[in-house]
């Protein structure tokens, strides 16, 4: 599940338009409905900034907060946020369909690799002027892949035939 945050600049201080507004001071407590003048006043007492937080409420609703601070907290929640998201890199691998056993077994020894770094891999076979002609041996050389792969991963897309590209993508099993 992926979260966007919505970045917006609350208004504060002088840029407050409303003529009154329910105050709330930097306790978390109801001071009532008053002029924004009063409510700037208060902030101004206290060394802090009055910060228009509900525009759409009748009256708007403002609050006294050191505003600068309340941006730091919300930038660091916003960074704890993105490190917790889950994130993948697709590999690709490129081979023919008359690749031999050496090549074979290099590449699915990387692909090995990359599946348990955590990436994605995606395996085409290019097929190049008359090897058109050998989709089969293509699509016998993917299966190979996935069988060889079958302990670690998953096939998450099976043998396409894209134009001169024919492709799987392989993905790390779900652990249990």
């Amino acid at each position: 599940m992926e979260v966007f945050y919505i970045k917006q600049e609350l208004p504060i201080n002088e840029q407050i338009r409303v003529p009154q507004v329910q105050l709330i001071d930097d306790n978390g407590q109801k001071l009532g409905i008053m002029h924004t003048n009063e409510a700037q006043e208060k902030a101004y007492e206290k060394n802090l900034d009055l910060v228009l937080v509900a525009p759409n409420a009748n009256p708007p609703v403002c609050k006294i907060m050191n505003y600068g601070k309340y941006k730091f907290e919300q930038s660091k929640k916003e960074k704890e946020a993105k490190k917790k998201q889950k994130t993948f890199e697709l590999k690709e691998l490129r081979i023919t369909p008359n690749t031999e056993d050496h090549d074979f077994n290099f590449k699915s020894k990387n692909a090995r690799k990359f599946i348990e770094d955590g990436c994605k891999v995606k395996i085409t076979v290019r097929f190049r002027g008359r090897e058109l002609n050998y989709v089969k041996q293509g699509e016998e050389i993917l299966n190979k892949f996935i069988e060889s792969l079958s302990d670690i991963a998953n096939l998450e897309k099976k043998p396409v035939l894209e134009g001169k590209n024919m492709f799987i993508i392989l993905a790390k099993k779900a652990e249990k």
